[in-house]
């Protein structure tokens, strides 16, 4: 079932999730095919190792795509498995016809299989992005069977599988992308990467929250699962690790989205700061990281008047719950209300930020585009604000101030305890608390 609670006979729903008729039966392990326990039909010893062994370094096929190989640390390593999600139409199929494209020209042997399309639309795609010279195998299946017996014939060095959703299992008695089809399927891929060697990504559709659809099994069962992740109105694309047993996990790799297919952005950061307006209120630039990457996106804020008993608090690329937190911060313990102003909060570019070192940039560009004073131009801000009003040291400031430094900001303000080398080239104003920032940034606030 969804939720993988266990009952001990059928019902029509599951009393752990809600979900109706996602209960199946299956053979427990104790049982073999003769009905004997394990204990009358003992398995085989298996090896023990120590800790102390020292392992040969995995080796990796680099698809010459950066960015693609940055997030899967380094390149794709023989018999893994790779999970990608993302929304309809952002570019999945694109991106990895590309990569499949870019395997192949190195050497590797690639096969594209699309339960989705026929071969002569990934042509026709082909063409377009100008990969028609590629000897990638194309494939039009969605029998799970007949496309293990292929891969097993062929011995690819790279398969994709467009999607995983969209094959069926014919031993399992049920629609295919349901519960049970996506989870026998991925079972037998993830199993047949490991025995075969072959590298395998899977394609996998996202519900209306951004999840991938299925059971979360399959998250568990492959090696990485990356997302896809960008708004249709920008042309920013972003490929962000959230699982990798092979590299850094929040590793993210930047594309452009292009009329020729999609084009890695080696400097994200002047990318996403491209467009800032000149002296802006509201508007103020953070400083983060994703993974090992320092990448500086724009934060902008807007702050009105409001005529509505509950104001408005709408937000774009941040969590709107950590926004509430900010500005009941900011009434708490600064006297600084916005209870009868609506607040609106967006990130740049179609970013989107999880880091808790946003924090004080937020706190900047609402402070900002209340008072409407704007922060200087050459100023990064960053730094976790507690409910308490303290400031929080971050992380690898070091590699954010050089960052900033290298697309010619100046100054940064940050909290104190923030462990800097002193070679960063820029003036950092460190402070205690939230209040002592206001005061330093934008001297006497009204309430």
């Amino acid at each position: 079932m969804k939720c993988g609670a266990t009952h001990k006979k059928w019902a029509g729903r599951c009393d752990a999730c809600g979900e109706w008729n996602s209960i199946t039966e299956e053979a427990p392990l104790a049982a073999g095919p003769s009905g004997k326990t394990l204990g009358a039909n003992k398995g085989r010893k298996v090896p023990l190792g120590d800790l102390a062994e020292i392992d040969k370094p995995l080796p990796r096929m680099v698809s010459g795509i950066d960015e693609f190989d940055r997030v899967l640390g380094g390149g794709m390593v023989p018999a893994s498995v790779i999970l990608v999600g993302g929304d309809p139409g952002i570019g999945k199929s694109t991106l990895l016809l590309q990569a499949a494209a870019s395997f192949a020209r190195t050497g590797k042997k690639a096969i594209y299989v699309s339960g989705e399309e026929a071969p002569s639309q990934i042509r026709m795609r082909a063409q377009r992005l100008g990969l028609t010279n590629a000897p990638v195998k194309l494939a039009a299946e969605t029998n799970l069977r007949d496309i293990i017996t292929t891969l097993e014939a062929e011995r690819p060095d790279v398969a994709i599988i467009d999607s995983v959703q969209t094959m069926w299992a014919d031993n399992v008695t049920s629609a295919p992308g349901s519960v049970s089809q996506v989870r026998a399927t991925a079972h037998e891929l993830v199993t047949f990467a490991k025995r075969r060697g072959v590298a395998i990504i899977l394609v996998g559709h996202v519900t209306k929250d951004g999840q991938i659809a299925g059971p979360r099994v399959v998250e568990h069962m492959v090696d990485t699962v990356v997302y896809f992740e960008g708004e249709r109105g920008h042309q920013f694309r972003i490929l962000r690790a959230v699982k990798n047993r092979f590299g850094p996990a929040d590793e993210i790799g930047v594309f452009e989205m292009t009329g020729a297919g999609l084009q890695q952005v080696t400097n994200p950061s002047a990318l996403f700061l491209s467009d800032r307006e000149n002296q802006a209120s509201g508007s103020v630039v953070f400083a983060g990281m994703e993974g090992t990457r320092p990448v500086l996106v724009e934060i902008q804020a807007l702050v009105a008047q409001s005529s509505l008993a509950s104001p408005r608090r709408n937000v774009v690329g941040w969590d709107s719950s950590r926004l509430s937190m900010i500005l009941a911060v900011l009434e708490s313990r600064c006297g600084i209300g916005f209870g009868n102003m609506d607040v609106y909060l967006n990130i740049a570019g179609g970013m989107r930020i999880s880091e808790p070192a946003a924090d004080l940039a937020v706190a900047a560009a609402l402070i900002s585009a209340r008072q409407d004073k704007p922060l200087e131009k050459d100023t990064v801000v960053f730094g976790e604000i507690s409910l308490s009003g303290a400031l929080r040291p971050i992380a690898q400031a070091d590699s954010r101030l050089k960052e900033a430094k290298k697309l010619g900001f100046s100054a940064a303000y940050a909290p104190s305890g923030v462990k800097l080398a002193g070679n960063s080239g820029m003036k950092v104003q460190t402070t205690n608390d939230v209040g002592g920032f206001i005061a330093a940034c934008f001297g006497e606030i009204d309430a």
